[in-house]
């Protein structure tokens, strides 16, 4: 539970996703105004009713070096691997571990934890057995014998441990001996902000002195665009929240991770710190998988929650960044919610998935990344795929070009199949 006076923040943060490998890489792609949608290159499009998505392009080497690892882990975690080490040397903990003695060094690792949010939709892993598949269906009454026979000698046994949920989670804290607190969230799009939230919630339940969050995601692969763009939810361009013409979404990939400790622990060692964590709330709007609530009333109880937990005022919110995924009914009903309980003191709202696509489980902490950036730098950068904002949504504070704040608190939504709504509540550092 919350302890009065204790603060808990952030003093790390890693991002890759396809504007760029690091913090100030993709800042300078939303302050310029630049989206990393583009032409994908993974699988041939030609033919396919989606032809667009938010690849990273990095080599695999430079997301993790170890070249054995790559023979035991996806896509993904690569990419989890990356952004949770990243976020952990920018916090300075590996440094100041290396100044504490060999007892010391114990307890820091037995006090230091992990919390990954990792995705669960993606149906890549099943492709190593597509050819096996037909070779079986080539052999009329003896399919199933065949598959047998020959399982072992075409699909590698490397395939169960390359697709265990955990991967992130178990080969960060082998490489880095965190040996705390640690568990694996797997709850679509909410699986990241939900790991930021349990990691808070861990060192104020005492549970760990210190916890590295992430979440990392590859939903861009042939059946997941397939099946997303006959539900209606794809589209062919750049996403345009909140936009009269939007008209879907696009996926990304990558993966975002910050970490969190107590703010008397982390002055104790020099270490800065990025922003402070307030609180969150988080609800089920119970309507289907795919259907919302028409007056928005999950994301209204979501962000009231968030903002009891924080012990804050609406007026004291400085900004908002909303899932702004670019779906007609997500937005719209998402605005709504925004305004039942802002009313017309709404304060400025940006959204960043026009910028690098849907990340799914990874969406919502790299959101988060990047409006801890705002927050420290002062200004909220435009939506770039902006036109002209809904009629229905309108009038709603959100731009082409670049705002400021109200104050130095910002509030988070982030949102998912099944009715979910997470929200989270910022303050930038002072």
């Amino acid at each position: 539970m919350k302890h009065a006076g204790e603060k808990i923040v952030f003093t790390g943060s890693g991002i890759v996703c396809g504007a760029g490998t690091s913090v100030a890489e993709v800042w300078e792609r939303l302050e310029k105004g630049e989206t990393a949608v583009a032409p994908f290159t993974q699988f041939d499009g030609t033919n396919w009713p989606v032809k667009v998505a938010a690849e990273v392009l990095q080599d695999n080497r430079f997301l993790v070096s170890d070249r054995k690892l790559h023979k035991t882990i996806a896509r993904t975690d690569m990419f989890g691997i990356y952004a949770t080490e990243s976020a952990i040397e920018d916090s300075g903990l590996p440094a100041y571990r290396e100044g504490l003695g060999e007892a010391e060094t114990d307890t820091f690792n037995d006090r230091t934890g992990l919390i990954i949010g990792s995705g669960g939709g993606n149906y890549r892993s099943n492709y190593d057995f597509l050819p096996l598949m037909t070779a079986a269906k080539a052999a009329p009454g003896e399919e199933l014998p065949y598959f047998g026979r020959e399982l072992g000698n075409q699909v590698t046994p490397m395939w169960l441990l390359k697709n265990l949920p955990n991967n992130v989670l178990c080969h960060v804290g082998i490489r880095g001996q965190y040996k705390g607190t640690n568990a694996c969230i797997t709850n679509q799009c909410s699986s990241g902000v939900l790991a930021v939230a349990e990691g808070a919630s861990a060192i104020w339940n005492n549970e760990a002195d210190r916890i590295a969050a992430a979440g990392h995601d590859s939903p861009f692969e042939p059946e997941m665009v397939y099946y997303y763009h006959q539900l209606g939810l794809m589209s062919g361009e750049p996403p345009r929240p909140f936009d009269a013409e939007r008209n879907g979404t696009v996926f990304g990939e990558g993966s975002a991770a910050v970490v969190l400790e107590r703010e008397a622990d982390a002055k104790a060692r020099g270490a800065k710190v990025l922003g402070e964590f307030l609180g969150f709330g988080c609800c089920s709007e119970a309507t289907g998988i795919l259907d919302l609530e028409d007056d928005g009333d999950g994301v209204k109880r979501a962000i009231e929650s968030a903002l009891a937990d924080a012990g804050i005022t609406k007026e004291q919110v400085g900004l908002i960044c909303a899932h702004g995924n670019g779906n007609e009914a997500s937005d719209l009903t998402e605005s709504m919610g925004i305004r039942s309980v802002f009313g017309d003191e709404i304060p400025p709202v940006t959204a960043f998935k026009w910028a690098y696509g849907h990340l799914i489980a990874a969406s919502g902490i790299a959101d988060l990344v990047m409006i801890l950036e705002v927050l420290r730098r002062g200004v909220i950068p435009g939506i770039a795929t902006l036109g002209k904002v809904d009629p229905l949504i309108a009038p709603f504070p959100i731009s082409r070009e670049a705002t400021v704040p109200r104050s130095d608190i910002a509030l988070l939504i982030c949102r998912g199949f099944g009715g979910m709504n997470v929200v989270l509540v910022v303050r930038g550092a002072s």
